[in-house]
């Protein structure tokens, strides 16, 4: 499912760039193949909760990115309702602890963040936190981004899915550091952490990263990226 999203992804990067170049025939031309892949993401039977989840969270950033036409809102609206019928319909027990991993109606921090055994996210409450929140799966990919990470990376939430980290890290980045605090969070560790910008804006910027294992039941499915900034460090000084 991960390389339907990343396709997906890649075809709006595509469509962003030639709407800046002005190229009208070509935004079109891209905007038709998308139709086919989200068909494809739509269509596929996920097999796991953490499947489960990206379907409808996929659905939900469709349909807010497509809010101001109001025949995509129907089609989109009437596509999730497919899914919900698909995984839910009969109100099974199972279905039911599925609905509980979603949503809850506690909002403390805790269970907002995932730490709370059977709770996953809450879309409402992350997109207004001014810390940058996001969920990565076990083979480094972008399963989820509050606004405030989104708009740092510039780009859509749906736009994050299924990109590899690194992109966006760098690979030396990655290599030599990110993962290595990663695969310790999916061992179950939860791991805080300092890291400049890597952008050149801010070369002098220092973030704090807190990373948390996301389980479901006993499995840890991926890591909650939870991150701010802090006042900025003398150059040379060591970040781990």
């Amino acid at each position: 499912m991960l390389a339907l999203f990343h396709a997906f992804s890649m075809k709006c990067s595509q469509i962003q760039r030639a709407i800046k170049l002005g190229d009208d025939e070509l935004v079109a031309s891209l905007d038709r193949e998308l139709g086919p892949l989200i068909a494809a993401i739509l269509a596929y039977k996920a097999t796991s909760l953490l499947e489960i989840y990206m379907q409808l969270q996929f659905m939900n950033n469709l349909i807010r990115e497509e809010a101001d036409d109001r025949s995509r809102v129907l089609r989109n609206s009437g596509s999730l309702s497919v899914l919900i019928d698909r995984y839910f319909g009969g109100a099974s027990e199972a279905a039911g602890e599925v609905l509980r991993t979603f949503s809850s109606e506690k909002v403390d921090r805790e269970t907002v963040f995932g730490l709370e055994e059977g709770v996953v996210l809450n879309d409402a409450i992350l997109d207004n936190l001014p810390d940058r929140v996001a969920v990565i799966t076990r083979d480094y990919r972008y399963l989820y981004s509050n606004a405030a990470n989104s708009e740092f990376l510039k780009s859509k939430p749906m736009e994050l899915l299924g990109r590899h980290i690194s992109e966006f890290v760098g690979s030396e980045s990655f290599e030599g550091s990110v993962k290595a605090k990663l695969d310790a969070c999916f061992a179950g560790e939860k791991v805080e952490c300092l890291y400049p910008s890597y952008r050149q804006v801010e070369p002098d910027n220092v973030f704090h990263c807190s990373m948390t294992p996301l389980r479901s039941k006993t499995e840890v499915i991926g890591a909650l990226l939870v991150m701010h900034e802090i006042i900025a460090v003398p150059a040379g000084m060591l970040v781990a």
